[in-house]
């Protein structure tokens, strides 16, 4: 098999295993003729169905049936005639009124039109039961269409690997490039079919070996990663509760029924965890803190209006709502494009964000408002207490605008300069492949053993999987390149009555390969440009170019910071910047809301300080939501394990930096695009209220 082969092979299976809707799968190429795939959670059963998916070739032939197909056959059958050398008999299972027949026609030898054609297949449903749904790329449908025009009242026959598939009659010249496939299909084989047919291996797989292994994190990293959620998730509770008393009790209980509708969706759809479905769950309960936040920040100023509970809580709910809906809303466009143009890993981030933010919505939106009015209507809560953390004097951040978009300048020339010193070192063994290390040993070697040990070579952040076949230890360590012998190496010396000997040393390929790495990039890309419509259309344009830079502004500095550092970009850190990009744009949208709600109302003053003191309005939630988010990946850092820290410090970091652009990039960079441009922030609100009604 050469490269291009193999590369080929990668990227179908990668293909045809997201189609069928498995867990995040890892595909990696290994030596010049091998693939490695590891699917999690698969019961035998699904093991076998992927078996045979993966070594489907499915050649795809479009074949004319001659036109006197049935008296040519029987006039031979009965030796009053001979076939014509370029037909030959292929035998056609149909079904009529429910019954299956078995028939003969006549078909070309040569193909008419190649199935390598095809651009896209998918599985349909209608009246005649289920089928394949077809669509030829550019030169295909103009075969498929000379093809039907010069045949019309003839029939062709449709074949997947050498069996007549359906034998249709060409009614009318086809054009448009559609096709279809009818006949006996269950749903799952019409999927399957689908699947093979848009992603054609050219050479046939053959499975090798099959092994049933233990998670890449391991039982120690999944005990810290508990551990640290655990710890997380007690302190958010009381941080909330200690902040907002009875509503934060309120608050708990929608967070709950958010948790149990997320987890509940990922064991009905068989959906298993990996650390990019991890970085989903975070944010979407960041996001469901923060809802929760926004309207009781709304419930107190509606307190202080001296309104009654009730109603109080009726205009905190109203008023919250456009905030809550446009950051899910950008969050959502974002996951949904994701889900559609990225694969593997990234794909899994997308379902498990998408399923939590409308779990959040319903808990936060409906769910606590109902508890409210159970409160007020039956228990007779007729009054409130909350802390409050809102300042008692108005920060001009507006003011130090330039001071610090020029620090943001150059920390983020800074960034990409020192990424770019950096050049491969940036990249782990995800983006650049590395050793694949096979030992076995007489004695069970624990896998937090393993990891201190091969922290004292500096390689604690290789991927160790543990499994027994017969009566031998078998253990498989990921690790960077021309690392492998002096992991084998340290290993026998720091355990030497434990019998370790190596049984094989491959160099893989990388696991977040080509076709991934660019599929994501698009798919980020396409995001930006959906939320910039999007925020256009429900603000203005000045904001969709704020939201932009600070999403670029804290993805860029967040990754030059973790260079800084001497940490490498693999898939674990993809999952935190993806999380990054979804916390900065929540954080953006927030302030805005309230920006733009200042505006509506008409509020008096420059538009600096209009700007100013709608952010300072907010800062109490910023500092809340950000304080609960941090206090929750501080407890991943410091308890999650070696593994989970490197991705903990990502958001760390981010989360931080995101806070900051919030209130000090984004918001300056809407005021300068206005008064740059000359057009709408409410017409820089009246150029800024008429030159303060001529300098009075």
């Amino acid at each position: 098999m050469g490269p291009d082969t193999q590369s080929q092979a990668v990227e179908v299976i990668r293909k045809r295993v997201d189609g069928m809707g498995t867990g995040e799968v890892v595909i990696a190429p290994q030596g010049e003729d091998r693939i490695l795939v590891q699917i999690p959670g698969l019961d035998p059963a699904g093991i076998e169905q992927v078996r045979t998916q993966l070594q489907k070739v499915a050649k795809l032939e479009f074949r004319l049936v001659h036109p006197q197909s049935e008296a040519l056959i029987a006039a031979a059958e009965a030796g009053e005639a001979i076939l014509p050398p370029d037909h030959r008999v292929e035998t056609y299972k149909d079904e009529v009124d429910g019954k299956p027949v078995e028939s003969k026609i006549l078909v070309r030898k040569s193909v008419d039109l190649d199935g390598s054609l095809v651009d896209a297949a998918h599985a349909y449903y209608d009246q005649s039961g289920y089928g394949v749904s077809l669509k030829f790329n550019g030169k295909g449908a103009d075969l498929f269409g000379k093809l039907t025009q010069e045949h019309v009242g003839e029939r062709f026959a449709i074949m997947l690997d050498g069996e007549v598939q359906s034998a249709p009659v060409i009614r009318e010249p086809i054009h448009g490039g559609q096709a279809t496939i009818s006949g006996r299909f269950s749903e799952k084989e019409s999927r399957d079919l689908a699947s093979v047919l848009e992603n054609p291996l050219s050479t046939p797989v053959r499975m090798e070996e099959q092994r049933s292994v233990s998670a890449t994190l391991g039982h120690d990293s999944i005990r810290s990663g508990v551990v640290a959620g655990l710890i997380g998730l007690a302190l958010t509770v009381f941080s909330v509760l200690l902040y907002y008393h009875v509503p934060g009790i309120v608050a708990i209980i929608g967070l709950t029924v958010n948790v149990v509708l997320l987890f509940g969706f990922m064991a009905m759809f068989n959906l298993v965890l990996t650390l990019p479905g991890i970085a989903g769950i975070i944010l979407t309960i960041g996001m469901a803190v923060d809802a929760n936040v926004l309207i009781y920040e709304r419930l107190r100023e509606e307190l202080k209006a001296g309104k009654s509970l009730a109603s109080a809580v009726e205009g905190a709910y109203s008023k919250a709502f456009s905030a809550i809906f446009d950051s899910n809303a950008t969050t959502l466009i974002t996951s949904g494009i994701l889900f559609w143009k990225a694969s593997g890993s990234v794909k899994g981030f997308a379902v498990t964000l998408t399923v939590g933010i409308i779990a959040s919505m319903f808990a936060a939106l409906l769910v606590t408002r109902t508890c409210f009015a159970w409160g007020t209507q039956k228990f007779g809560l007729k009054k409130i207490t909350m802390f409050d953390l809102s300042p008692k004097r108005l920060f001009d951040f507006m003011g130090r605008r330039r001071l610090c978009g020029l620090i943001s300048v150059v920390v983020l020339l800074g960034s990409i300069g020192f990424f770019a010193l950096r050049g491969e070192k940036n990249f782990g063994i995800d983006f650049k492949g590395g050793d694949l290390l096979t030992l076995q040993s007489t004695t069970a070697l624990p896998e937090a053993d393993i990891r201190r040990a091969l922290a004292d070579v500096g390689l604690a952040d290789s991927v160790i999987q543990r499994e027994k076949i017969l009566e031998k230890e078998v253990v498989t360590i990921r690790s960077p390149q021309d690392t492998g012998e002096k992991i084998v190496a340290h290993l026998q010396t720091v355990f030497p009555s434990a019998g370790i000997e190596s049984t094989g040393l491959d160099r893989v390929g990388p696991l977040v390969g080509r076709e991934l790495a660019i599929g994501s990039m698009l798919a980020l890309g396409l995001s930006m440009l959906g939320i910039l419509l999007y925020v256009s259309i429900r603000f203005e344009f000045s904001f969709a170019l704020g939201a932009i830079v600070a999403l670029f502004h804290d993805v860029i500095i967040t990754i030059g910071i973790l260079a800084l550092f001497g940490r490498e970009l693999n898939l674990i850190m993809v999952g935190a910047i993806l999380t990054i990009a979804g916390y900065s744009i929540n954080d953006t949208i927030v302030v805005f809301d309230r920006i733009r709600e200042g505006l509506q109302a008409g509020a008096k003053g420059s538009i600096q300080e209009i700007m100013n003191r709608c952010i300072n309005e907010t800062l109490s939630r910023t500092i809340l939501t950000g304080g609960t988010t941090l206090l929750s990946v501080l407890a991943l850092y410091l308890f999650g394990g070696p593994v989970l820290r490197e991705f903990a410090l990502a958001i760390l970091i981010g989360v931080l930096v995101g806070t900051y652009s919030s209130i000090f990039i984004a918001s300056p960079v809407v005021l300068w695009w206005s008064q740059r441009r000359g057009g709408s922030l409410m017409h820089e609100v009246r150029r800024s209220q008429a030159e303060n009604a001529a300098t009075v």
